[in-house]
């Protein structure tokens, strides 16, 4: 899982590695094939493909499917969430990849390529402007319409009950994942949800029993968990949530999943009142 920015030579070896010398497959909505010879040059594989998926007609055709479904290793590049949503979803191309994955093959991603793994997602879904969904409009009204959280797209072992996020710190994308955790407890999806957010240049790489390490030269990633239901959630009404645990992972930290902790990095604790966010952090720093 890598938070966008500069691709890892690191993460690719590393998901090369998990395919076991098979066929080596990108996923992406719009864009090129670059990724080709790049991943050949790091990696000895059968081969190296991609495969562009542009709309919903597209990923309704059987032959894309099986092309999927012949991978030993898949990897959803960056890009537009909303697309992977919108033209997925519902599809042979969705049945496919969650196919690839309880098979136990290996599936990686990088900027909306993971921000689509967790079971819950931000689906990017209301924004004709294209206009990207920021902290403060996020804080100041959790049900803003662009608040949009989709969940079972993917079925990813070990990212259960887990919304997934990317250009973490570099964005400020902390006020809105914190809306966006809110939101999967007030509207009933889950009463304890959870959140691997990573930075640009980072990455998480996850073994299938849920042991993590993190690499790269970014700020690292943060695995979050609330501790309690937000205090006040609703439509145009700044939020107010308390008791947030953080545990921030720079590179060579490593986490469990399966049990929420981690060895090489540091806890802290976030909460919200009335929009603005506050931290136990030293001099009340938020990353």
């Amino acid at each position: 899982m890598m938070g966008g920015g500069d691709d890892l030579d690191e993460a690719f070896r590393w998901l090369c590695d998990k395919a076991n010398g098979g066929d080596f497959l990108i996923l992406r909505a719009h864009g090129d094939d670059d990724y080709n010879s790049y991943v050949n040059g790091l990696c000895k594989v059968n081969s190296v493909a991609t495969l562009i998926i542009p709309d919903r007609d597209a990923a309704q055709d059987p032959a894309v499917a099986d092309i999927i479904r012949h991978a030993e290793a898949v990897f959803i590049a960056g890009g537009d969430q909303a697309n992977y949503i919108h033209f997925w979803r519902g599809t042979p191309v969705q049945d496919a990849i969650n196919q690839h994955i309880a098979s136990g093959k290996p599936i990686g991603g990088t900027s909306a390529g993971l921000a689509v793994q967790g079971e819950f997602a931000y689906g990017a879904l209301n924004d004709p402007d294209d206009s990207e969904l920021h902290s403060k409009e996020a804080l100041s009204d959790p049900y803003h319409n662009q608040v949009t959280v989709v969940r079972d797209f993917l079925k990813v072992p070990q990212l259960e009950n887990t919304i997934t996020d990317s250009h973490f710190a570099k964005r400020d994308r902390m006020g809105r994942t914190l809306v966006f955790l809110a939101r999967i407890m007030q509207d009933g999806w889950s009463k304890e949800p959870r959140e691997v957010a990573i930075d640009e240049k980072s990455a998480v790489l996850v073994e299938a029993d849920g042991k993590a390490v993190v690499v790269g030269s970014g700020r690292g990633a943060y695995f979050l968990h609330p501790t309690q239901a937000p205090a006040v959630c609703q439509k145009q009404v700044p939020l107010t949530f308390h008791g947030i645990s953080v545990y921030k992972a720079p590179a060579g930290a490593r986490f469990d999943l399966s049990s929420w902790s981690g060895v090489g990095g540091s806890t802290y604790v976030l909460s919200v009142e009335q929009g603005v966010i506050h931290s136990t952090q030293p001099g009340g720093a938020v990353y």
